[in-house]
């Protein structure tokens, strides 16, 4: 006798990826975040391809992750899919340091943060 399975925390017309610790303030990639919500996946994907963010690159393979998980986990049709959520959230932070002056100790933070990216199918209108 085993584990029931864990219900899906999505409906049945969307999928998500998940991209956890990433060298980067959650600041700064809620910037590039907020580019993208919303709008249809190939616009995002080309969106995030032409920009001159460094963190751009990591999102948008989080996004083309959340749109493989649509294929092949569940059979969603990939030109039909938009972004409908996109959120960020802390994560680890590494506590560094640097010699001051008198004596003292400058603290440096290297924040990470995680960023999860919901796809939804949406019918065509015609």
């Amino acid at each position: 006798m085993g584990k029931d399975n864990n219900p899906r925390r999505c409906a049945d017309n969307e999928a998500m990826a998940v991209n956890r610790m990433i060298r980067v303030s959650p600041q700064k990639l809620n910037l590039v975040a907020e580019m993208i919500r919303g709008k249809p996946v190939d616009s995002a994907l080309s969106m995030l391809t032409f920009s001159r963010k460094r963190i751009a690159e990591d999102v948008k393979k989080t996004l083309q992750s959340a749109v493989a998980n649509a294929e092949n986990n569940h059979g969603l049709d990939i030109d039909e899919l938009v972004v409908a959520e996109a959120w960020v959230g802390k994560n680890m932070v590494m506590k560094r340091g640097r010699p001051r002056a008198r004596g003292r100790f400058g603290r440096i933070m290297k924040p990470f943060s995680q960023l999860t990216i919901k796809v939804r199918q949406v019918e065509e209108q015609a």
